[in-house]
């Protein structure tokens, strides 16, 4: 193919606007537009050459693209049109590439690809890429891959897989640099200018002891610096932080938010340098750990739009039929309360507002709770204070809400003492709100159960049936309906 080969930039990426027509600009220079998506044009003629056939014209149009593009192009296509591009750029379908698909459709990809091609594929990704890729594979195409994998890499790959999943065992990458304490500054620039098989990307020198200990590091810029006769004992950075093979993820992402970190050593359980995490690393943990939990409060399963149609079905309709069930308890407390309701229709009326406006306190207080929770800004230690401060909003939140609520009941019933029901109601509510916002969480982290995953229906399950109850309840006990 010829290598100065571009494309207009109306087909590529960029604004939706109309774009001008400059044919000596590189493709690259589009590529970077403010929007940086591929345009519905573009994406259509990429479709009408594979439903031609014309393998040469598809090849044309996704060339000039960067790896990263061509990913979001293939997920942008249908299961059956990503075969299809597939097969018709086979050589741009680079590890670069694989390493930017979605997990659903990298999958679906390596599902149709023979073991052989996938182990090609894995072989040119760094070790925890290769991992990714291999551990979403069924249990026979994972064993056919690995039979075909290099030696060295197939042993890096087996260890990962050892560990639990979201570990940083399964996480890390087994390509860095250490070297003994006894050298010079001068011995190791000599070794890192000779070595011709280092790790192309790192940011520091780990420096190990005979046991292969990590005993400190060494930042490149330190490395640059320093006169070549001293000892590397005698620069480095003793104070390092390291994290085990079996630490979750999680832990992981906070440590490196924590204490600013670049890099860090994994160490395994007799403390030998094993891998190292890097920030590039943190940033798709915790951007999945975030995505996660927004997702788990809402129970919407993974929240992928290329997830399964029947995986996404099973992940909702549990959480929408332990919805039902838990509905079912503010339905009982409105039935007890039927009589009540017959002989004034302005309850009816106002009862969605005081469930409502509580539920809403209940998903605020939760939210952070939740947060706090992940980011153990929350813990034992203050636990206490914590419940204090949310009770704290919780009441003066709640005390404004009733006097606006009750002040616009009254003039709009005529009829004082049903809005002070419905304000003292709402008092209490957002205050029950707020209280369960905290305990809900609190109770499930304490029964080892992720906190993010069901608190909202129990939560709404107490805004609900407490808002009922304490509005009609007071309906009844303050004389208003006789």
């Amino acid at each position: 193919m010829a290598e100065d080969r571009t494309l207009d930039d109306d087909l590529l990426v960029g604004d939706t606007g109309e774009a001008e027509v400059r044919p000596d600009d590189r493709v690259d220079d589009a590529r970077h537009d403010q929007e940086n998506r591929l345009k519905v044009d573009y994406v259509g003629a990429v479709r009408d050459a594979l439903d031609a056939g014309d393998k040469g014209a598809v090849y044309d149009l996704v060339e000039p693209l960067h790896a990263a593009d061509i990913a979001d192009l293939i997920e942008l296509l249908g299961r059956s049109e990503r075969a299809q591009l597939a097969a018709a750029i086979t050589d741009l379908m680079t590890s670069d590439v694989i390493a930017e698909l979605n997990d659903y459709v990298r999958e679906d990809l390596m599902e149709a690809l023979p073991a052989q091609a996938v182990a090609t594929i894995a072989e040119q990704l760094d070790t925890d890429d290769a991992v990714q890729l291999i551990e979403d594979l069924d249990e026979d195409d994972q064993r056919a891959v690995m039979a075909e994998l290099e030696p060295e890499t197939r042993e890096a790959v087996s260890s990962a897989l050892a560990y639990p999943e979201e570990t940083a065992g399964r996480l890390m990458s087994r390509d860095f640099v250490a070297v003994p304490e006894h050298m010079t500054v001068g011995d190791l620039i000599d070794y890192l200018r000779e070595e011709g098989d280092l790790e192309h990307d790192f940011f520091e020198v780990f420096i190990i002891d005979e046991r292969h200990h990590p005993v400190g590091t060494c930042a490149l810029s330190w490395i640059l610096t320093t006169p070549r006769s001293v000892r590397l004992t005698d620069v480095m950075k003793r104070d390092q932080t390291l994290i085990p093979v079996t630490m979750d993820q999680e832990e992981v992402a906070l440590m490196f938010q924590k204490y600013a970190l670049i890099s860090a050593a994994v160490v395994d359980e007799s403390g030998r340098l094993v891998g190292q995490m890097t920030v590039d690393d943190i940033v798709h943990i915790i951007s999945e750990e975030a995505g996660e939990d927004a997702l788990l409060l809402s129970g919407a399963g993974d929240g992928d739009i290329n997830e399964p149609i029947v995986e996404s079905y099973k992940a909702r309709v549990r959480w929408l039929l332990a919805n039902l069930l838990t509905a079912s308890v503010a339905s009982t407390v409105i039935a007890q309360f039927e009589d009540v309701i017959a002989a004034m229709v302005a309850l009816a009326v106002l009862m969605p507002i005081v469930a409502g406006i509580g539920g809403n306190a209940g998903t605020q207080t939760l939210a952070v709770t939740v947060r706090a929770i992940a980011t153990n800004q929350l813990t034992d230690a203050n636990t206490a204070r914590a419940i204090k401060r949310e009770m704290s909003i919780a009441a003066l939140n709640g005390g404004t809400v009733a006097v606006v609520i009750g002040v616009i009941v009254t003039l709009l019933f005529q009829n004082p003492m049903l809005g002070a029901v419905i304000g003292a109601a709402m008092l209490c509510n957002i205050v029950i709100a707020g209280l369960a916002g905290v305990l809900v969480p609190l109770t499930l982290q304490r029964w080892k159960a992720d906190p993010a995953i069901s608190s909202s229906i129990f939560v709404t399950m107490t805004t609900d049936s407490m808002g009922f109850l304490v509005f009609l309840g007071l309906a009844v006990v303050s004389g208003l309906v006789g």
